[in-house]
């Protein structure tokens, strides 16, 4: 009784804490920002920004399938969807590298090894989680809490607008540059990501002692 009673106190708490910030900043960043932004001029709509926003709303649906859905495949798939989703907004930044190696390392590595980690793992669903202090309530007092805030810095921010250059390849600044400018840091990673998969190799091997 006294475990349900710390636990209704302690949620008590948390929502009066959410309702607090959000109400504080409503009142004295929001509303402020809201009237002190200038209007926005809506201008003509093409096909690139309808792109734009259809893409935008795939990776944001794939990202809320990975952290919603209670099957791990899909959240895989929704975690396919969300990688797509960025990848292809990198295009629209006139980053054709960075796009294909998020296909190639994110989607064609690290996706597909998860996936063979979800076939090949026995009885993974019969897990039990041990840890429920916060569970889903907890996750809809923090989203309560930071989307609105985030979702004022989108809107009444006033971004820096510029026109957009024309798609140009990048694949020779990049590599031009971690061969010349940034050859060091370049050089750097490598042996950190070397270190890590060795010490990988060297924490999953099984040691074969003599009979």
């Amino acid at each position: 009784m006294n475990v349900n009673g710390s636990k209704l106190a302690a949620w008590f708490v948390a929502a009066l804490a959410t309702a607090a910030f959000v109400i504080y900043m409503t009142v004295e960043v929001i509303r402020p920002a809201a009237f002190a932004a200038p209007i926005p001029q809506a201008g003509p709509i093409g096909l690139t920004d309808v792109l734009f926003y259809v893409i935008a709303s795939v990776t944001v649906a794939g990202a809320a399938g990975v952290a919603l859905s209670r099957n791990i495949l899909y959240s895989a798939i929704g975690l396919l969807m969300a990688l797509l989703g960025a990848g292809s907004l990198y295009v629209f930044l006139s980053a054709d590298f960075v796009a294909v190696t998020q296909l190639l390392v994110y989607i064609g590595g690290v996706l597909v090894l998860i996936l063979f980690a979800v076939m090949l793992t026995n009885r993974i669903t019969e897990v039990n989680v041990s840890n429920t202090s916060f569970g889903q309530w907890g996750g809809i007092f923090l989203f309560v809490a930071v989307a609105p805030v985030l979702l004022a810095v989108a809107a009444l921010t006033p971004w820096a607008t510029t026109t957009p250059a024309p798609l140009a390849p990048m694949t020779e600044a990049i590599g031009n540059g971690f061969l010349t400018k940034w050859l060091l840091p370049f050089e750097v990673a490598s042996l950190v990501l070397l270190a890590t998969l060795v010490g990988a190799v060297v924490i999953a091997r099984k040691e074969i002692k003599a009979d």
